[in-house]
């Protein structure tokens, strides 16, 4: 979900002040990540920077209303004509969690899996009998319907891939599967000075103290 452009695109369609920013997102979305006025003013400020949109005075109520420039509505278009790169730098929380416990000696990976599928199942449940709350629009309610389907089908997925999990874990042998640390240390990091690393080597070679100056 990028900020940025989704409060681009809304102000694509005319001047809005902080909250009513806040307020369309919402129905765009929802109402399923509300964002907090703090938030909106940063990006707002961000976008100012970078010459997306410009500051307006404020009217009679206080109201400082943001105007999207030439260049803003340039990259709504190409925002809006461009497909979500999902790249492999995306981390998944639960992969990476269920990755490294199973190669850590002693963790019951089964325990973590079933616990996590109970979780998984209640959300798709919520997901399931959660309807829309009848405020808004027509376009509020389908707006809010896409964002549910994307959810469900995400947490469908997710059991999905946990039973995969299961299964290819059971195919181990009985013995634990674990990876201790590696003997070999790898060769690219900061290199560690010698009298940081040797406190004997340390003393030997730091600068003479007390009496030792006068004599100098």
């Amino acid at each position: 979900m990028s900020v940025r452009q989704s409060l681009l695109a809304i102000l694509d369609q005319g001047p809005c002040y902080g909250y009513q920013l806040r307020h369309e997102f919402d129905r765009r979305t929802g109402s399923t990540w509300p964002l907090n006025v703090g938030q909106i003013y940063n990006t707002l400020e961000r976008l100012e920077r970078d010459g997306l949109v410009s500051r307006g005075g404020a009217d009679e109520l206080g109201h400082v209303y943001w105007t999207i420039t030439e260049a803003g509505s340039s990259e709504v278009g190409q925002w809006l004509s461009s497909p979500v790169q999902r790249g492999q730098a995306t981390r998944d929380e639960l992969a990476i969690k269920l990755a490294v416990a199973a190669t850590l000696p002693g963790v019951d990976v089964s325990a973590l899996i079933r616990a996590q599928r109970a979780t998984s199942y209640a959300q798709l449940e919520r997901l399931e009998t959660t309807t829309f709350d009848g405020s808004g629009s027509e376009a509020s309610e389908l707006a809010w319907s896409l964002v549910n389907a994307s959810m469900r089908f995400a947490a469908e997925a997710e059991l999905r891939w946990l039973d995969h999990a299961e299964e290819r874990l059971g195919q181990q042998p009985q013995h634990p599967i674990g990876l201790g640390l590696a003997a070999e240390r790898p060769r690219r990091g900061r290199p560690v000075k010698a009298d940081a690393a040797d406190p004997a080597l340390r003393r030997t070679t730091a600068a003479p103290t007390g009496s030792n100056h006068a004599l100098s």
